[in-house]
């Protein structure tokens, strides 16, 4: 296994033990506040990180690439994660959880056509068996019936930010492979936060997001979450795609939802059955053929 392969697991397992600290703290920060509050966090981490790596010299950058970069967080953070949370509002978590596996092929099929990526035959196995253990351990019979308009608006929501994140991912890959990995992770993250304040300013919302803030919070464990999703686990997952193929750091990406079951059953004590199992299995067969061939 190399370093590519290894950042793109990693980075999966670190956003699926956020994700149970989150649980764990009982999200009473909302989805918004806790988006711009991490995003907000990783700017400042990974700017004092750049001064103590690369010092104050900025890097060289053409207008164009700059543009790339800031508008790929943009539609990556801002817009993707906008339509995600609307989706869920919209037909709930585990429908949307569903479409989410979208993502990789969205992926597979953009780095196909616009970086002339190709999967081996044996890839396409091991991207198979990874879906297929996905679906089995994040599916789930819904409990209540949803209205047929609802759950069309929050398929295309779902649809389409699954498309904005493989397109903002995409278009920055070969300047990831060219420039320095820290100035792309931060100006990428700038036009992310710089989309969620435009949003928030155009609702009218920054009363209401300060007071959240105001309000009693888990803050240890939200800022250690924050650290996880934003910093470390952001880091490592641009790294992944820095050093491999966009389709596959995609594919070894989606090992995050088994990583999240996993660490539900262990940690907080979440019933495990046969069907999640079987998931696991297929998603680690999958996994451990990508890293073979």
């Amino acid at each position: 296994m190399g370093w590519g392969e290894f950042f793109a697991l990693a980075s999966a397992l670190a956003w699926a033990y956020a994700v149970i600290l989150m649980r764990r703290s009982g999200e009473t920060l909302p989805a918004l506040e806790l988006n711009l509050f991490k995003n907000s966090l990783s700017l400042l981490l990974v700017l004092i990180t750049i001064l103590a790596v690369h010092g104050i010299g900025l890097p060289s950058y053409s207008a164009t690439e700059l543009a790339i970069v800031f508008f790929s967080g943009f539609l990556g953070i801002a817009v993707a994660d906008t339509l995600y949370l609307q989706a869920l509002n919209t037909m709930g978590a585990s429908r949307t959880g569903i479409v989410s596996a979208l993502y990789t092929p969205f992926v597979v099929l953009l780095s196909s056509y616009f970086l002339a990526e190709a999967l081996t035959v044996w890839q396409w196995g091991g991207f198979g068996l990874v879906m297929a253990g996905i679906m089995l351990v994040t599916w789930r019979r819904a409990q209540t019936e949803a209205d047929s308009e609802e759950v069309r608006k929050g398929t295309l929501y779902a649809v389409f930010a699954m498309a904005a994140m493989a397109a903002g991912i995409v278009m920055v890959k070969e300047i990831l492979e060219q420039r320095p990995l820290l100035w792309t992770l931060e100006l990428r993250m700038l036009g992310g936060w710089s989309g969620m304040v435009v949003f928030i300013t155009l609702r009218g919302s920054w009363g209401k997001v300060l007071s959240r803030y105001r309000q009693p919070q888990p803050w240890g464990m939200i800022i250690l979450a924050a650290f996880l999703a934003g910093y470390l686990g952001f880091m490592m997952w641009l790294a992944g795609y820095k050093l491999l193929p966009a389709s596959v750091a995609a594919i070894l990406n989606e090992t995050n939802n088994s990583f999240i079951v996993l660490l539900a059953w262990l940690l907080l004590g979440e019933s495990i059955n046969l069907r999640k199992i079987t998931g696991l299995a297929l998603t680690v067969v999958g996994v451990i053929i990508m890293l073979l061939v």
